[in-house]
């Protein structure tokens, strides 16, 4: 599944240049060379500087260069039998920095994408509480409402990975997730509204969407950090993200977070519908099943270099980088490996450190042209450590496709060339 970014021959030119003049460090300082002959694109007057460009209403909503095309969700489709309850994933490998553009986060329905005009659209609260309550959307943008920043990751992301390496490709081992700034109201703010019953201690939180999709939510978390939200990265939620409102569960698998949000009843007790019992559920070795695994361990991965996004210019400095999360808190520290865990080295982390929200780290080295086996590390911040895949299995066997937070290795050979497997 190879999906190779083509680079001009100019800059891997100049870079492969660079370092042959032995002047390249790990630093990321780069020594400048000096081309052997002209280079055109410095010398000549290229096509785009012989015309004027397209004026400022050409494209009213904005979109990415038609360069940056292959930068798309791509989902696998011998995965699921039917695409209106499927996945796709989000194309972690292109990306830097935390936050995952709106039109790229990844998919998951369990009945399609819901199509609803927030005109028609109400929230109601009902069940164990004082005044049963029927919100419309204008209602609801009269609330305080807040801004966060949170990692979203299903509950099955790396799943196809239990059993040993399968899917070659970050995007496809560690694409159900992205990282989103949402604004909205909290819901504790509404529960208070309605008035929740002493003997509430558990929430029903329902789509509207054709799979009425339903889970149970306790009491707890609800009036702690979770949010009903209407926006994510500035704008209006996209359709397939819940639009015109959402429940936002920080650090918690990711179908908690009940898109197309239509109805909050209150229990107590949870109603162990299907989606947490037939689903959603850890079976363990011995036929047993761990239920309400909600919270996402803290797991990282390398998304440059990585299958599809080899090493292309040789050896020479290399910029090696990925991301790590934890729904426990954040990441203070990642260490990387180059040959398979033998010798760590902690990674630089880069960007903004969030409560359950994603991080950038990068590791600078010299790359001698040797097979690498890559692997990252996460700590999160109560000291918890990423596990390896045999350290899972030892504890949970085989069965299970969801929680699966184990080391990632990426095999690298000399060409640059990276695959998917694993290291005993």
């Amino acid at each position: 599944m190879s999906d190779k970014k083509s680079f001009s021959p100019s800059r891997r030119t100049f870079l492969t240049a660079s370092a042959a003049a032995g002047g390249a460090l790990a630093s990321g300082q780069l020594v400048h060379a000096q081309a052997a002959t002209p280079d055109p694109l410095i010398t000549e007057a290229q096509p785009w500087r012989q015309y004027l460009g397209a004026g400022v209403d050409a494209a009213p909503y904005g979109m990415p260069s038609p360069y940056e095309s292959e930068v798309v969700r791509r989902t696998v489709p011998w995965l699921t039998a039917d695409l209106v309850s499927s996945i796709n994933f989000t194309p972690l490998h292109e990306l830097d920095g935390i936050i995952t553009p709106n039109g790229i986060c990844f998919e998951r329905h369990h009945g399609g994408a819901a199509e609803i005009d927030p005109a028609d659209h109400r929230l109601m609260i009902n069940g164990l509480v004082d005044t049963p309550m029927v919100f419309t959307m204008e209602d609801i943008m009269r609330f305080p409402r807040e801004n966060h920043v949170y990692f979203l990751e299903c509950a099955a992301n790396t799943g196809m990975e239990w059993a040993g390496a399968q899917l070659n490709g970050c995007q496809f081992t560690h694409g159900m997730i992205h990282n989103v700034e949402y604004t909205g109201v909290p819901l504790r703010l509404l529960l208070e509204e309605a008035g929740v019953q002493t003997n509430g201690r558990w929430l029903l939180a329902e789509g509207a969407d054709a799979a009425g999709m339903t889970r149970s939510i306790p009491m707890e978390k609800a009036l702690d950090d979770c949010l009903v939200a209407f926006k994510m990265n500035g704008e209006a939620l996209r359709v397939e993200q819940g639009y015109p409102l959402r429940l936002v569960v920080p650090g918690w698998e990711g179908n908690m977070w009940i898109k197309w949000l239509r109805r909050l009843e209150v229990g107590d007790e949870p109603w162990h519908h299907r989606e947490e019992t037939s689903k959603y559920t850890d079976l363990l070795e011995d036929g047993d099943a761990r239920r309400f695994t909600w919270v996402m361990d803290a797991k990282s991965v390398i998304t440059n270099p990585s299958p599809q996004a080899p090493i292309l210019h040789g050896p020479g400095p290399t910029v090696l980088t990925g991301i790590a999360w934890s729904g426990r808190g954040t990441i203070p520290r990642v260490d990387v490996t180059l040959d398979g865990g033998r010798n760590w080295h902690q990674a630089r982390m880069s960007g903004p450190s969030l409560d359950k929200s994603m991080h950038r780290f990068y590791y600078e080295f010299d790359w001698d042209g040797s097979p690498l086996l890559l692997q990252s590390r996460a700590i999160d911040s109560t000291g918890y450590v990423q596990p390896t895949k045999e350290q899972l299995r030892e504890f949970r066997g085989e069965n299970s496709i969801y929680h699966n937070n184990g080391i990632q290795t990426w095999f690298v050979n000399e060409n640059g060339e990276a695959e998917n497997v694993e290291v005993g």
